[in-house]
């Protein structure tokens, strides 16, 4: 008992309020921010133990899940996901998403609207690109990764995106995109037009999509 008194005396949490935050952990899917852990009564020390002794995992600044979870599929969209919930997985990043690149994104690509800063991050490396209107809000896709909900341009609004901004990117990025895409079954081309539209490269991509659906 006097151990025990002591062992409280020096903050060290006792291994039934470990228990009882790993129930508050899982009972919130496995992952958690800190500045919610601690809302949900989880105290610091407990959740710095609980870190230091492995029963947790950092995945991102501020934010943590059940070491028992499986290891995340896609962690780098994960975590960009849930710092920048504003934000939509863009361009390479996308493609690459979408399978319609052989680029390895090396950094993850987000559209953000004008004046929304974006995330500091240790991990991933983050570009980011500014959209507005229609050119921001058409298209997105919201798919489950990991348990997680990650906002992903649809293919269609992903190719035309690329040939928007194939200065930055390369041009040759896009147009292995577009002949990809439109060797797949089911290929939407009148939905690659009016993105193509939106984002006013439709003059730009025309010559190009005549050529890979010939």
């Amino acid at each position: 008992m006097a151990a025990a008194k002591a062992s409280n005396l020096k903050g060290i949490p006792r291994r039934s309020t470990l228990d009882t935050a790993k129930a508050v952990f899982a009972q919130h899917g496995g992952t958690l921010s800190a500045m919610a852990a601690i809302r949900m009564g989880v105290h610091p020390a407990t959740l710095y133990r609980m870190r230091d002794e492995g029963e947790i995992v950092q995945i991102s600044r501020g934010l943590y899940r059940l070491a028992t979870l499986p290891p995340l599929s896609n962690p780098d969209l994960v975590h960009v996901a849930l710092r920048a919930p504003k934000g939509v997985i863009c361009l390479v990043s996308a493609l690459s998403f979408h399978d319609l690149t052989t680029q390895i994104p090396h950094e993850v690509s987000i559209a953000l609207p004008y004046g929304y800063r974006p995330p500091r991050l240790d991990h991933p490396p983050l570009r980011v690109f500014r959209f507005s209107g229609k050119a921001l809000s058409e298209g997105v896709q919201t798919h489950e990764i990991d348990g997680f909900r990650v906002r992903v341009y649809c293919p269609e609004k992903t190719i035309t995106d690329c040939f928007r901004f194939r200065g930055k990117i390369g041009s040759d990025v896009a147009i292995e995109a577009l002949k990809a895409y439109c060797r797949r079954k089911g290929a939407r081309v009148d939905d690659l037009l009016r993105y193509a539209r939106i984002c006013r490269v439709e003059k730009v991509m025309q010559p190009y999509l005549e050529a890979a659906l010939a």
